[in-house]
């Protein structure tokens, strides 16, 4: 990555982006980081939407999302948003469209900001597989520019904003044939669609690149922005950030908070959305909150920038995890292709230490005290230079009290020291000081985004005071990142108005069946728009095919059709151990 496109990866610095006004509410700019979510009700149920947006509005929100799938449900944003200015609401309202051009056309006529997917706006997903030549490709962009310009031209005309949000999971046959299900396509997916509103003038967009899986959502961002730089002056468009299928409790709160967190801490990022398999008004305090260390006059850049800077330890846009030397302690082997090992201070793991049959896959391995880090201030030539005098594999950390950010100054570390040395990776350099920051999100931003990074061979966390909490929730983190898996892992959506089945309550008892189930990754969906192609990375898949009816994956085929919801569960089951993959439950 060209690190001269991007903020400064030893120093936050926030990527400057043009405003774009929606409604009254103005995103980028000089203006906070705007805070959205999306009604699960249906859009043609308007007391139903004007009680849930009502909520929300309440809760904070300032921005409000509605699926219209068909222009009928576009038709009836008429009556919600009538209804609700009536009531004094002047939350802008957005349109989320998938597959209608003729739903977002209706749908512009009410509402502030139409959200299109790049993936499935003038396409059809077959997962067709074509090899174009440039000369087809040309005529597919031909056919878009076609279709899309007619809402550009109603957009600019009437001041409607638009996002361009692709997604993982629901990129385009064109795309996929072209440049693969990755970042690389989904940038490139939403940029067709860029280039055809820029030739229109139309310059009313916020882009967003959502992923469940975080590493690919972190890339994509950042692929992104150094897209948008490379096109030139006044491409500097606002963005989204968001996790798709984040989830819901603990485990939606952690790659909610590793993803958007990561992309805020890089200075990326002037709206967002948690997508929590919650209600919706739920999601408002926990964006907020991810929100905050990064609000105009709250971030304070007091901290001087490292100079020169270091070439940069990891490469930004393709994982690849920092391979250090071999070490052991106390039995316990770190480093190289080892593990990422859980430590915890010495009297929370003697509280636990009694207790680790019963832990089992949650049992912290090291003591601080045991592992014996050395502690490193990366700024002090003196200080790297003395641990790289010693001959063998030493693990290191920085340095509690260093005034640096904490991602930063482990990225420092990973930079200056040499690579036979392993990292212990800490959520906070100030374990003594008060803090007001939920440890979720603390921990999950600052060592989830390393993590993410290739960064880090143990992880220690202290915000979290009590021992037990503190030690799963290392172990969560890690699960989270894709670095080391402890327990069976969810993809869930967060519902909306296409959601066919009740969501929250078939996770909830799905969990319940299969939570035993270490390494087993199962997606939760509620329709079809994203869930076939975001959940290809799961083992199994329950996703909504008709109303109260499921449809059954593996992998990323559908296997059985049409079962009633109350039968679904205990065939996801029997499908699970159809495919050797079940076990019982230890009593």
């Amino acid at each position: 990555m060209n690190t001269a496109q991007a903020p400064g990866w030893f120093h936050y610095a926030r990527r400057v982006s043009r405003e774009v006004m929606v409604g009254d509410v103005g995103i980028g700019g000089g203006n906070p980081i705007r805070v959205q979510s999306m009604l699960t009700s249906d859009t043609r149920d308007t007391a139903a939407c004007v009680r849930e947006a009502l909520a929300l509005a309440d809760a904070g929100c300032e921005l409000i999302r509605l699926t219209a799938q068909t222009k009928a449900y576009a038709a009836n944003l008429e009556h919600v948003a009538r209804e609700l200015r009536d009531a004094g609401c002047r939350v802008p309202l957005v349109a989320d469209i998938h597959f209608k051009p003729d739903a977002a056309m209706e749908a512009a006529k009410w509402v502030e900001k139409i959200r299109i997917n790049p993936g499935n706006f003038v396409d059809k997903k077959k997962f067709a597989e074509r090899d174009y030549t440039d000369a087809e490709y040309e005529e597919e962009l031909e056919r878009l520019r076609e279709e899309f310009s007619p809402l550009v031209l109603f957009c600019k005309e009437y001041g409607r904003a638009m996002r361009l949000g692709a997604n993982h999971g629901s990129l385009s046959d064109r795309i996929l044939n072209r440049y693969g299900d990755t970042p690389e396509g989904m940038v490139e997916s939403a940029l067709e669609f860029a280039r055809v509103a820029h030739d229109l003038g139309y310059h009313q967009l916020v882009f967003s690149m959502k992923a469940s899986n975080v590493k690919v959502m972190i890339a994509a961002y950042r692929l992104l922005a150094e897209r948008l730089a490379a096109e030139g002056a006044g491409w500097n468009y606002p963005l989204h950030l968001g996790v798709t299928e984040a989830g819901e409790g603990e485990d939606g709160r952690i790659k909610s908070a590793m993803g958007v967190g990561s992309l805020l801490m890089d200075g990326l990022g002037d709206t967002l959305r948690v997508s929590l398999t919650e209600d919706a008004v739920c999601e408002v305090p926990v964006a907020f909150a991810l929100a905050a260390p990064f609000q105009p006059g709250v971030k304070a850049d007091e901290v001087p920038a490292v100079e020169p800077e270091p070439p940069l330890p990891f490469d930004p846009l393709h994982f690849r995890k920092r391979m250090a030397g071999l070490g052991m302690a106390y039995g316990v082997r770190f480093g190289w292709n080892e593990p990422v090992r859980v430590v915890l201070p010495d009297e929370a793991f003697a509280v636990l230490e009694p207790r680790r049959a019963a832990l089992k896959d949650f049992a912290p391995e090291l003591s601080l005290s045991r592992l014996e880090p050395v502690e490193v201030d990366p700024r002090s030539p003196e200080s790297v230079a003395a641990l790289d005098s010693l001959l063998e594999p030493t693990m290191v950390t920085v340095a509690d009290g260093v005034d640096m950010d904490v991602p930063a100054a482990f990225r420092l570390l990973a930079a200056v020291v040499d690579g036979r040395h392993p990292i212990m990776l800490k959520d906070t350099l100030e374990p003594d000081a008060p803090c007001d920051e939920d440890p979720v999100l603390l921990a999950s931003r600052h060592i989830g985004s390393l993590l993410c990074d290739g960064i880090g061979d143990a992880v220690l966390v202290r915000s979290e005071k009590e021992p037990e909490r503190a030690v799963k929730l290392a172990f969560n983190i890690l699960q989270a990142a894709g670095v080391r898996i402890s327990k069976a892992e969810y993809v869930s959506c967060p519902s909306c108005g296409r959601t066919l089945y009740n969501i929250q309550a078939a996770t909830a008892r799905i969990r319940a069946a299969t939570d035993h189930l270490k390494g087993v990754k199962i997606a939760v969906m509620g329709c079809i728009v994203n869930g076939p192609g975001e959940m290809a990375d799961a083992d199994f898949g329950y996703v909504g095919g008709a109303p109260d009816k499921i449809n059954l994956y593996v992998g990323h085929t559908p296997v059985e059709f049409n079962i009633p919801q109350e039968e679904a569960v205990d065939r996801l089951v029997a499908l699970i151990k159809a495919h050797g993959r079940w076990i019982e439950r230890e009593e």
